[in-house]
C-alpha cells in the first residue's frame, strides 16, 4: 500500500506543478486553492508512504515522479521543447526511479 501512496503523492505533485503555471497565468482564489490542494495531497500521501518506506527512497521516487511528470506535462500542454536531450534525461529519471523500487524497500 505504501508504494500506491507514493505514486499518488507523485501524481499530486505533478498536478501541483501544473497548477503553479495555471495560477501564474490566471491569478485568482480558485487557482490558488487548487494549487495548495494539489501540493497538500502530495505531502499527505508522501507522509503515508514514509510510514513504511525509507525516507531516502520515498523522497527520491516522489521527486522523480514530480520532475519527470511535470516536464512531460509541460511538453504536452505548454509546448515546451521536446528535443532528444530532454527526453534522454527524463528517461534517466524514470530508470532511476524504477531502479529504486526494484532494489527494495
Amino acid at each position: 500500500m505504501s508504494w500506491f501512496y507514493l505514486i499518488l503523492a507523485g501524481l499530486f505533485e505533478m498536478l501541483g506543478v501544473v497548477l503553479i503555471n495555471t495560477f501564474n497565468q490566471q491569478k485568482n482564489a480558485k487557482n490558488l486553492i487548487l494549487m495548495f490542494a494539489g501540493f497538500g495531497f502530495s505531502f499527505l500521501f508522501l507522509t503515508l508512504a514514509m510510514n513504511e518506506l525509507p525516507m531516502g527512497t520515498a523522497y527520491a521516487v516522489w521527486t522523480g515522479i514530480g520532475a519527470a511528470g511535470g516536464t512531460i506535462l509541460s511538453m504536452i500542454f505548454y509546448r515546451e521543447a521536446k528535443d532528444w536531450k530532454r527526453l534522454v534525461c527524463i528517461g534517466l529519471i524514470i530508470s532511476a526511479t524504477i531502479g529504486l523500487k526494484l532494489i527494495g524497500e
